[in-house]
């Protein structure tokens, strides 16, 4: 588990620092839903911290503030689970 949501976290990470690399050059981007689909299988905190490290999809509302609250949602879930 702990290898799955650390994996999960990576790509999450990667994903929104890809999509914002094509944003500044003007490419194809990275679908939404995607992005979304890969933070709610447990990838929230990679996809938040790489929000905010990046300035990446700030100024959605949904983003902004969805993924922060996935992510507590999703720590929760987490300690209930281990413990």
């Amino acid at each position: 588990m702990i290898i799955y949501l650390a994996l999960i976290n990576y790509i999450a990470f990667i994903m929104m620092k890809r999509d914002k690399r094509k944003a500044e050059k003007q490419k194809w981007r990275t679908p939404e839903a995607h992005l979304w689909l890969v933070a709610l299988i447990g990838g929230a905190f990679g996809a938040t911290l790489a929000m905010f490290q990046f300035r990446h999809k700030t100024r959605h509302l949904l983003f902004r503030f969805g993924l922060p609250l996935l992510t507590i949602v999703q720590i929760g879930l987490i300690i209930y689970y281990f413990n």
